[in-house]
């Protein structure tokens, strides 16, 4: 979870390549007026949302049901976000928070020439952000380290939870 330019995609594809599992990328689960509402660089509502998180953890919750495991790219940016989405997968679920400074999610949203999310809305996905409570079942990791780094981090922070 992250904002756009945090590296969800990057790390959450190589995460799954590692774990041999499914990877979902929550941007193809967009509806296309929310596609284009951001091309447009009009932010997204939370009308427009809830759509898209149900869809996206229906298929999240059927993938863990087909093979166990599944990791997912998401913004996740609001807890009742988080919460919709784990209700919609109806399976066990975390989170990892993908931080980076405003100069580095700014460089590299400039870094991607045709994706429909404009550097122009960083700064309200920043100001929708609620950073993940104590209470949920998330970890912040500091994006800018390496994506193998990123993913022992993620792997250790989950054997930790299913330990304890």
């Amino acid at each position: 979870m992250g904002v756009s330019g945090s590296g969800k995609s990057t790390l959450g594809a190589a995460l799954a390549a590692r774990l041999g599992c499914p990877f979902l990328e929550g941007d193809a689960f967009h509806s296309a007026a929310n596609v284009a509402k951001m091309r447009q660089g009009v932010a997204l509502t939370d009308a427009d949302r809830w759509p898209w998180l149900d869809h996206l953890g229906a298929a999240m919750g059927q993938a863990v049901r087909q093979g166990g495991v599944v990791v997912a790219a998401c913004s996740a940016l609001k807890r009742a976000y988080r919460e919709r989405l784990a209700a919609a997968t109806a399976e066990p679920i975390a989170f990892a928070l993908l931080d980076a400074p405003l100069a580095e999610l700014a460089r590299r949203m400039g870094n991607r020439p045709g994706h429909y999310m404009p550097p122009s809305l960083l700064d309200s996905q920043l100001d929708t952000l609620e950073r993940p409570g104590a209470d949920e079942p998330a970890v912040t990791l500091d994006s800018t380290q390496d994506q193998d780094w990123l993913a022992d981090a993620i792997l250790a922070w989950i054997a930790q939870r299913l330990a304890a």
